[in-house]
């Protein structure tokens, strides 16, 4: 039984929260997010509280009843404080720059990789080396993030690539003579 789902999502000051049958969206200081629930559960606004409640004890109210509740903070979270993901890029000759809409990334190919930067995404790259993609959706922030990092992921040998902050890359001896 899920232990997260028990558990109220606070809303904080400044932080309006709508339910409107399965459809909960959030309006904040960053912007407004949406997210329509699972039919097995049922969304009530109490104070400042939104609580998360199963209709049933069907498998699927369940198992979908602490994803909900995650789901629905990572909206209040996203409104208030947005989320980031920092990728390091680790390599002779690689590096990355945002020009206008499209971020420009010297992986090694005979060409550079121009990624044009989705809607409701900020890409700033503090160092040739380092990109930082933000927003306030969570699930986009980190879809953009792996699609960045799958135009060059790390190699095994000489750790070359592009990497997330704090990622281990588990490395290989190479061939002995």
């Amino acid at each position: 039984m899920s232990r997260i789902g028990k558990k109220a999502v606070t809303v904080p000051s400044g932080v309006t929260a709508n339910v409107q049958g399965q459809t909960i969206s959030v309006k904040g200081p960053k912007g407004t997010l949406s997210l329509v629930l699972d039919e097995t559960l049922a969304a009530k606004l109490e104070g400042n509280a939104l609580q998360i409640a199963k209709r049933d004890e069907s498998q699927r109210a369940r198992s979908m009843w602490g994803t909900s509740r995650t789901l629905v903070n990572n909206l209040v979270t996203g409104v208030t404080k947005g989320f980031e993901r920092k990728l390091e890029i680790t390599g002779v000759g690689y590096r990355a720059a945002v020009q206008g809409k499209n971020l420009q990334l010297s992986l090694g190919y005979s060409h550079d990789v121009v990624y044009p930067i989705p809607e409701g995404i900020a890409i700033a790259t503090p160092k040739p080396t380092e990109v930082v993609v933000s927003g306030i959706d969570r699930k986009k922030v980190g879809q953009v993030a792996a699609e960045i990092r799958e135009f060059r992921p790390p190699e095994p040998y000489k750790g070359k690539g592009v990497k997330y902050e704090g990622e281990y890359i588990f490395r290989k001896e190479g061939k002995k003579k």
